[in-house]
């Protein structure tokens, strides 16, 4: 297999933030010896979720086995979940803004016809479904467990205990249609179609789409990290995966 040098765009406050938990996690697991550096094995960690590539490939532009960078891989993925925000913890830091910003998104993944659990038809392709909290300016304040794609935006944010989160802590929610009946602090457009809508109605939908589409910076944050694009994994493993995706953006952006 062919090696060239490449490049990665992540900011070096993510890698050193990673290099410096994976020094601790080793010190607590007295590790005296690895194939790689702390810092090489944060860089390869990065390389995995940024660009999506292969353990074979990262295997051998680090001179490891593709059993050693899957493992390391795993490892410091596992570290990274286990920092990452907790819902309480992202709406206490959201309760300092004017209002925040709810809604999911698909995460595909690679699955066969006959797997109608993971189907969202929404999108027309199998997926894992992501609910996504943003300020409002459109920064990623948190992401949710993944669940399977058949579920319904409403019921994910229900399940995830979302909607009563943000109304004990009266923090007011713009959100689609896809949680109407939602209650709570949640802010949906007026329901029915544009032309049976009053004159009133269509502009309070006008300044409710104004609002919440800044959500998608929030969604375009976490899929930049392109692993997250088309997943190939076990779907056990995507919540761990997108947890240590928001750990890294949350520590390469305070």
């Amino acid at each position: 297999m062919l090696v060239y040098p490449s490049g990665l765009d992540v900011s070096s406050s993510a890698l050193r933030f990673l290099s410096a938990r994976l020094r601790e996690h080793r010190r607590g697991l007295g590790t005296r010896w690895r194939r790689l550096s702390a810092g090489r094995q944060a860089l390869l960690a990065l390389a995995h979720l940024r660009n999506g590539h292969p353990y074979v490939q990262l295997a051998a532009g680090f001179g490891v086995g593709t059993t050693t960078a899957y493992h390391y891989v795993t490892e410091a993925v596992e570290v990274l979940a286990a920092l990452a925000p907790t819902l309480a913890e992202a709406v206490r830091a959201a309760s300092m803004k004017a209002f925040v910003l709810l809604d999911g998104t698909l995460l595909p993944i690679d699955r066969i016809a006959a797997d109608r659990l993971f189907y969202s038809g929404k999108h027309k392709k199998h997926g894992m479904n992501v609910q996504v909290i943003a300020d409002p300016s459109g920064r990623l304040l948190w992401a949710s467990p993944a669940l399977p794609g058949a579920v319904h935006d409403v019921r994910a944010a229900r399940e995830h205990g979302i909607i009563d989160t943000l109304a004990e802590a009266d923090v007011n929610c713009w959100a689609d249609k896809g949680y109407q009946g939602a209650g709570g602090t949640v802010r949906v457009p007026c329901r029915g179609r544009w032309e049976t809508l009053s004159a009133g109605q269509q502009a309070v939908n006008r300044s409710h789409a104004k609002i919440r589409a800044l959500v998608e910076q929030a969604v375009a944050t976490l899929k930049s990290w392109r692993l997250l694009r088309k997943l190939r994994c076990s779907t056990t493993r995507i919540t761990v995966l997108v947890q240590a995706v928001l750990c890294l953006h949350r520590a390469s952006s305070a």
